[in-house]
């Protein structure tokens, strides 16, 4: 049975949906998009200038909006960065399971995490920026104690890996899996700082030259 207006016989728009209730998704729906457009503002000032250098201030500016108005969405720019590194973590996280899910042999598993790793560079340039210009500050916070809690995890997914393909002969047996670990790590995060979008590799032709470089080396053979 089709709801209908008390005065007009034809249905209500939304289906009967009261107009307040409507004007109050919709407002929402705006609030959120608002939302968004803000920290994608303060992010690109987060890489460009550093957390700890980029004021409630300078991002208000940025949005053309009084800094009393930012707080109506924040109620601090450690509440913006927070939004922007665990939506970080929680993606690379996920995929980076995905990965280990699959079963792969160890050389395979790698490289998957690789390629992961360099494709985050673009969509999360802004959070890999902080983590390397303000991991310190920021872990001293109790609010960002995720950070090292997820930074472990993601730590014993690579050594693990590492150690089981030493393990099957894959991997020489005489480096330390932590070690290259990190230095794998480090290698990836540092692009940041150079890599340009449109250039002449993407981040996945990137990540394939890596590759070949890690797993082959540049001597001939």
């Amino acid at each position: 049975m089709t709801t209908t207006s008390t005065n007009s016989g034809r249905p209500k728009a939304g289906g009967g949906e009261p107009a307040a209730r409507r004007r109050g998704r919709g407002s929402s729906a705006a609030a959120s998009e608002r939302r968004e457009h803000l920290v994608k503002l303060a992010a690109e000032l987060f890489a460009e200038k550093g957390f700890q250098a980029t004021t409630v201030r300078n991002i208000a500016d940025e949005a053309g909006i009084l800094s009393g108005s930012l707080y109506h969405h924040f109620d601090s720019k450690e509440s913006i960065v927070d939004e922007i590194l665990s939506g970080f973590f929680e993606e690379i996280m996920t995929r980076y399971r995905e990965v280990i899910d699959r079963g792969e042999d160890p050389r395979a598993t790698i490289a998957g995490l690789v390629r992961i790793a360099f494709g985050t560079l673009e969509p999360h340039r802004a959070a890999i920026t902080v983590m390397q210009n303000d991991w310190n500050y920021l872990k001293g916070m109790e609010r960002f104690a995720y950070l090292t809690k997820s930074e472990d995890e993601v730590e014993k997914m690579w050594v693990d890996t590492i150690k089981a393909g030493q393990e099957q002969g894959l991997f020489r047996a005489d480096v330390d899996p932590k070690l290259t670990y990190r230095m794998i790590r480090d290698t990836v995060w540092v692009a940041v700082r150079w890599f340009k979008p449109g250039g002449r590799l993407d981040a996945q032709g990137l990540a394939e030259h890596y590759l070949k470089v890690m797993f082959d080396g540049i001597n001939t053979h």
